[in-house]
């Protein structure tokens, strides 16, 4: 009786092997040429999901092949450990954020060794840890001293109730998303790193990655946002004492500035502060903007308001034409000038308010010259066309309009064309505990210093509470007072922290290279940069990316590593997806733009899938037996339920079905439907490899005839196999190890098949390593599978020794035949001739003309 592949025994065996020989341990002496695999590090959030598997599994296949194809490969893990979410945990469930975050790395570092991924353990870091931190701090002292790095005022989102600043993305319907206050717009002091100092090295570089996704790299130059356009000043009309006699304004469309019917500036512009204590309701209407959110969102959606200032400004091409001077909610200091002119006929946030306050609304570009008269109703025309309306641009393209504009603007010497950029610099202040201490000292008679070198790391004090709001270091008793290192006086510590998107900028060079006592040795790390292939989520396109590109060119700015581009291949994995369950009677109310590892808020009443049982197409509780409405699939989710747990999967069908059902039944970077018929056709494959293994250490009787239609069909799965690891298209590579299975399991005992059952294992190794393990052992194999080279191919059976010949009648196809490849004209005349269903169609007729091209087709001419 034919044995069964026992994973509950193998799995554990094999994991606890491959860590007591450190298999994939990376040597960086080896003389081997280099491959560099990493996956987006996770954060400890306590359970890894499935999700994680499916990413961990496509970079483990890819990590494992390249080792079998003589690579020396990098392969590490960590963990992206700082954030806010384990400040909740703090205030929530009265534990220590580093406790819950560590407690929370045990768990998922256990999970992650049950699946069996080829991790290099031995670089394992957590960028909570001092061990890591400290070297950012110092890295933030190296870009410091050179320059990209300084200190602004800069307008925040502020939460009055927690008293602290909240990402864009916490900022709901203008509400703090934990605490549900009305968030303010504040200026505090906060630390910039000079991004946009490589604005334009940052696009062009783009251009050399092709080994990215194009919708990656589109994402990443329309966040840069590089534009043309025209800077230029309206005088004033009838300016008051303190008030400037003109205002600077940018804009990227000069062509439309015939259709301009007013001027507008934010709540903190110079102009709006020099009128506020002299015009009645302005300082009323500058607080209710400072009241409102920075989130680009939040200010499109929310109504468009204004104060008239009673002032005007002189259009530029007009002196007798005069436009209203606003302060306006929609308009941020902090983008281009802090001010603009409105063309409510093209731009809706201007038509909008346009209609509010009754300003006029003229068209100045049209599908056509005769189209200038449409008028323009609820929706702005933001569609190309020609000028018009115009005065002397009619009849121009947008482009050659621009160009006149700008071109009379320099001559007149009202202004100047510029190019500008989307990108900001990137503000890396935080007003939160759990984050890397920014190493800079405040003394109020030498400034800002950095913290001496002998004194990293800035540890964070383990003796905090979280029972009051704020930010625990502002009122830490001891930790943030200091000598001042320049002059000796009392100073105090930044209690700000690091945006945790600086930790995950270069954990990838701190992988490469962890000396003790710097952030990376630069030989050694260059041995392994760039990453060859880096894989995670497409969430992550442009700010992840976009910084590390940054962080790795300004070390290289200042002189500390040569590499410029941190990943050389990148791919974005798809989700995995299941179908939600919840009552049928609820309402359901979600929020779009909650953040991430928030649950969105919902009165819907959800049930995960172990507590669901169907009965035929009918969907119940189990519990209580009351029937469920099955909902549409989406990503897995904890606010919806429809999570599916590894743990028990791994239990019931081992990792390398869960593995093998990962890389199955979608291309990987399309999402993925967890089902529970595809992890068990995942199972039944394992058993049926397992099976023929176990038919030739049973010793199945085999002739020696070469069956040599198999030889061809395992040959070109060793070669189609790798070729599509390589290309990371898993689910092709799957489905050619299933035509094989399929293929020796029809096929006669015989050597060729025998052989085909020995190299099985290795082409599945990468995919399912503790069943192919124990297979290469039970074929009598000495050492591991893992170490064991990929399967030579044999080039003569790539090639097609037999080809189908299409034989027509009269041009129509009427039937296929088999031949072997080179046979000549005269003998497929014959073959042809002698096909039963064109004798048929024949009648007993001769053809009038044969045609024949050799190896593809015959066409009788009846």
């Amino acid at each position: 009786m034919a044995s069964r592949f026992d994973p509950a025994t193998a799995d554990a065996r094999w994991q606890q092997v491959w860590e007591e020989r450190q298999t994939f341990r990376a040597d960086d002496a080896s003389p081997r040429p280099r491959s560099y695999v990493l996956e987006m590090f996770p954060y400890p959030s306590g359970r890894i999901h499935m999700g994680h598997v499916r990413n961990y599994t496509m970079g483990d296949v890819l990590a494992r092949f390249r080792r079998m194809t003589g690579h020396e490969v990098l392969h590490p893990m960590g963990w992206d450990a700082f954030g806010m979410p384990a400040e909740n945990a703090a205030m929530e469930k009265g534990v220590h954020p580093g406790d819950w975050t560590r407690a929370n790395i045990a768990a998922m570092r256990a999970e992650l060794k049950r699946l069996g991924f080829a991790f290099d353990w031995s670089r394992e870091l957590a960028t909570c840890e001092p061990d890591y931190y400290g070297h950012e701090q110092a890295l933030f002292l190296d870009l410091y001293a050179g320059g990209l790095v300084y200190r602004k005022e800069s307008a925040v989102n502020w939460d009055p109730v927690d008293m602290t600043v909240l990402a864009n993305e916490q900022v709901i319907d203008g509400r703090g998303w934990r605490s549900g206050a009305t968030v303010e717009r504040r200026k505090l002091s906060q630390w910039f790193l000079r991004i946009t100092d490589f604005a334009d090295d940052l696009l062009d570089g783009l251009q050399s990655l092709d080994q990215w996704p194009d919708k990656v790299r589109t994402m990443q130059e329309n966040w840069i946002g590089k534009s043309q356009g025209l800077k230029f000043r309206f005088a004033i009309d009838g300016a008051r004492a303190g008030v400037p006699d003109s205002l600077e304004v940018f804009t990227t469309r000069p062509d439309t500035i015939f259709g301009a019917s007013f001027a507008a500036i934010a709540a903190d512009h110079p102009i709006a502060a020099a009128l506020a204590d002299r015009t009645a309701g302005l300082p009323e209407f500058i607080a209710e903007c400072r009241a409102t959110g920075t989130a680009a969102a939040e200010i499109e959606t929310a109504e468009k308001k204004g104060f008239d200032t009673g002032l005007s400004v002189v259009h530029p091409l007009d002196p007798t034409w005069r436009l209203p001077l606003f302060v306006a909610n929609f308009v941020l200091m902090e983008y281009g000038t802090g001010a603009v002119f409105g063309v409510p006929g093209h731009d809706q946030r201007d038509l909008d308010f346009a209609r509010k306050y009754m300003l006029p609304v003229t068209r100045v570009v049209a599908a056509s010259a005769a189209e200038a008269d449409a008028p323009i109703h609820d929706e702005a025309d933001t569609q190309a066309g020609v000028i018009v309306n115009s005065r002397f641009l009619d009849g121009l393209s947008v482009e050659q309009a621009k160009a006149e504009i700008v071109a009379r603007a320099e001559a007149g010497g009202w202004g100047e064309g510029t190019t500008v950029w989307r990108l900001r610099d990137w503000g890396v202040s935080r007003q939160r505990y759990w984050g890397t201490p920014i190493p800079i000292i405040h003394c109020e008679t030498c400034g800002p210093q950095p913290v001496p070198r002998d004194q990293l790391p800035v540890v964070l004090p383990e003796d905090v509470s979280f029972d009051v709001p704020g930010n625990p270091l502002d009122r830490h008793p001891t930790w943030k007072y200091v000598a001042c290192p320049n002059c000796g006086s009392d100073a105090r510590r930044e209690t700000d922290t690091l945006d945790t998107f600086v930790d995950s900028s270069w954990y990838f060079i701190r992988f490469a290279s962890q000396p003790g006592k710097a952030p990376f040795d630069r030989v050694v790390a260059e041995k392994w940069l760039p990453v060859g292939q880096y894989i995670g989520g497409v969430e992550h396109a442009i700010l992840h990316l976009l910084y590390a590109r940054f962080w790795t060119r300004a070390l290289h700015h200042i002189g500390r590593i040569s590499v410029a581009e941190p990943f050389t291949g990148l791919f974005t994995q798809g989700m995995v997806t299941h179908e939600t369950y919840s009552l049928a009677e609820q309402e359901s109310f979600s929020r779009e733009e909650a953040p991430e590892g928030v649950d969105q808020p919902t009165t819907r009443k959800w049930f995960s899938p172990d507590e669901i049982e169907r009965r035929g197409d009918a969907v119940f509780e189990r519990a209580t037996g009351q029937p469920l409405v099955v909902g549409r699939i989406e990503k897995m989710s904890k606010s919806k339920k429809n999570t599916v747990d590894p743990g028990p999967i791994v239990d019931r069908y081992g990792a390398d079905a869960v593995r093998w059902f990962m890389l199955s039944d979608s291309p990987p970077e399309r999402d993925l439907e967890w089902s529970v018929s595809g992890i068990e056709g995942a199972w039944r494959f394992v058993q049926r490899m397992w099976r023929l293994v176990d038919q030739v250490v049973s010793g199945e009787q085999a002739s020696d005839v070469a069956d040599r239609d198999l030889d061809r069909k395992l040959h070109r799965a060793i070669a189609g196999v790798a070729q599509d690891i390589e290309a990371l298209s898993f689910n092709k590579a799957v489905a050619k190890l299933y035509e094989l299975v399929g293929a020796i399991e029809k096929a006669a005992p015989s050597a060729s098949r025998t052989a085909a059952i020995r190299a099985l294992p290795l082409l599945v190794a990468p995919m399912i390593p503790h069943a192919a393990e124990e297979a290469w052992e039970r074929l009598g194999n000495d050492g591991l599978i893992a170490d064991a080279a990929w399967p030579e191919v044999d080039p003569a059976l790539l090639v097609d020794d037999e080809v189908t010949i299409a034989i027509q009648v009269n041009g129509k196809l009427r039937d296929t035949l088999t031949a072997p490849k080179g046979t000549p004209r005269d003998a497929l005349e014959e073959m042809a001739l002698a096909s039963e269903k064109v004798v048929r169609l024949l009648e007993g007729k001769t053809p009038r003309k044969i045609i024949v091209v050799p190896d593809r087709l015959v066409n009788l001419v009846a």
